[in-house]
């Protein structure tokens, strides 16, 4: 499957007063203001918390880190953005230069099903846009303090969620799965207070700030706050804006070409849900105003990657009682977005009933990358409905008995025989496999492949490397106690991640080691993470 946004793909950025070669600083950098100068704002600049009506933003400044250092840099980022690798004051939240005209995004959303009203980028400042060669990427700071969406929040993040954001941004990007980007991770060497579960027992953390990169921070929620507050103006300003500058190729003079594009948000979404099932990636926190209107992964939070294939399990214990945004439920949750979604855009159609063509858009979508995701995962040249019951019979077993995700369709890419001896890494206790299922079930793949499976876009679909939770944790426990060769070793690893790099196998190539089983940071998460 390909992806709809590649930010690799992206022509380099040009600057100013580079140096001799080729990299500048942020002051060289083209800065923009698209979105403070063609949408309405809010006229007080920072402040404090409160409710801001009929704007999309408010200027704020970050808040200055008491002693910030830049602990993780992405070079390929820097490279596309023709940036030396600076000092930690910038990108910590204390320095801004000119061209950068910072401010935060109001938004709402959906929460767990309930709609929350306004809520905006609470602990999120936008320094600016920057103009690349034909395209546009917008640089944000996480953490760097309050802005009038904190609500009763500091505005500030920690260390451990910042190597999380800044590691899983990446990650994502090399395994093919549409993402915002990271930049940058700067601790701040100011201690943040948080209650990592919630359970009434915070406690201070080291505070931190990553800097993210996209085309824009824009989510589903930056339009329904206005269509809510029957705010019709602002939603059909913010709609032309949106239009022009991130999807010249559609419009919206009419409700033809209103559908045409919101199918293309909805065509998109759909593509990189079905990427996070194809990898075993678990979002978390599915809220609206989690949604990139560009089909992006964005706010990495309470995030997972199975461990045991096993549908039913979210990583976040927020959603515990429910688990409404469990694994197997992603796609049906994209299309309960993307309902909600299009019923914002209800105040700018002539025939509203026709929105629910896009919907439609959205089924047919899933079910073709759904189809197509399966058939590279089993080194299938093409899928027909003939195929469905033998991945209805391999999931079924897959829930049998404890079984690695990523382990089994790494080694199944090598198998040589159809019999499941060469499969038995992937369990954790291998002897409670059901043996003679599990041969039956291999014989009429390898009969279906006439035994000779598509290893090569098995391997491309299949992943060796994610960035499993115990991985991220032992790369935190390091950077605590000021180590971040764990975490660099593992930005490095996952570069890489459809490699065999052989020389990790030991290390990270494993099922979850018992210590991790019920580790907080492993196997329970919350929205503070």
């Amino acid at each position: 499957m390909s992806c709809n946004f590649n930010l690799s793909n992206l022509p380099h950025l040009q600057v100013r007063d580079a140096g001799a070669h080729g990299m500048g600083t942020f002051a060289s950098l083209q800065w923009l203001s698209r979105f403070l100068d063609e949408t309405p704002g809010d006229e007080e600049v920072g402040g404090r918390p409160r409710q801001v009506p009929k704007a999309c933003w408010s200027r704020v400044n970050p808040t200055p880190a008491p002693t910030p250092q830049l602990v993780m840099w992405s070079n390929e980022m820097a490279a596309q953005l023709g940036l030396d690798r600076p000092d930690g004051s910038i990108l910590g939240g204390g320095s801004i230069v000119e061209g950068m005209d910072p401010y935060a995004q109001r938004y709402g959303g959906h929460q767990f099903g309930n709609w929350a009203h306004q809520l905006g980028d609470g602990r999120a400042i936008t320094l600016g846009e920057v103009q690349l060669e034909g395209e546009v990427l917008e640089l944000q700071l996480k953490g760097a303090g309050h802005t009038p969406y904190s609500r009763f929040a500091d505005g500030k993040a920690v260390l451990r969620s910042s190597i999380r954001e800044f590691l899983c941004s990446e990650a994502m990007h090399h395994l093919g799965v549409p993402t915002t980007r990271a930049l940058s991770l700067v601790t701040t060497g100011e201690p943040v207070l948080r209650d990592v579960l919630y359970d009434g027992n915070p406690a201070p953390e080291q505070g931190a700030v990553v800097c993210r990169v996209a085309p824009s921070f824009l989510r589903f929620g930056s339009f329904q706050i206005h269509s809510a507050s029957g705010d019709v103006s602002t939603l059909r300003t913010l709609v032309d804006h949106t239009i022009e500058h991130h999807f010249p190729n559609h419009s919206v003079h009419d409700d033809v070409a209103r559908v045409a594009w919101l199918t293309h948000i909805a065509e998109q979404t759909a593509s990189m849900i079905t990427h996070w099932m194809r990898v075993g990636f678990v979002h978390g926190v599915m809220n609206t105003d989690n949604m990139s209107i560009h089909g992006l992964t964005i706010d990495y939070g309470p995030y997972g990657w199975l461990e045991d294939y096993n549908p039913g399990w979210t990583p976040n214990t927020t959603d515990a009682s429910t688990r409404r945004y469990r694994y197997g439920q992603q796609p049906q949750i994209g299309g309960w977005n993307v309902a909600r979604f299009l019923e914002a855009m209800v105040p700018l159609m002539d025939e509203p009933e026709s929105l629910h063509q896009v919907l439609d858009a959205y089924i047919s979508a899933l079910d073709e990358h759904h189809n197509n995701m399966w058939a590279t995962k089993l080194g299938l040249d093409v899928f027909t409905a003939l195929d469905e019951p033998l991945i209805q019979d391999l999931n079924s077993l897959l829930q049998e008995v404890e079984t690695d995700m990523t382990i089994f369709f790494r080694l199944l890419c090598s198998i040589e025989s159809p019999h499941i001896d060469s499969l038995r890494d992937a369990f954790y206790d291998s002897s409670t496999v059901p043996t003679d299922e599990w041969n039956a079930w291999l014989q009429r793949w390898w009969s279906r492949t006439e035994g000779s499976p598509n290893r090569s876009i098995m391997r491309k679909s299949n992943p060796k490397y994610v960035l499993r939770n115990w991985m991220a944790q032992l790369a935190i426990n390091a950077a605590e106690a000021g180590d971040f060769s764990v975490a660099e070793r593992l930005y490095i690893l996952l570069q890489n991640p459809y490699d065999e790099q052989p020389e990790h196998e030991e290390e990270w190539f494993q099922k979850r080691p018992e210590w991790a089983r019920h580790q907080v940071g492993c196997s329970m998460l919350s929205c503070s993470s």
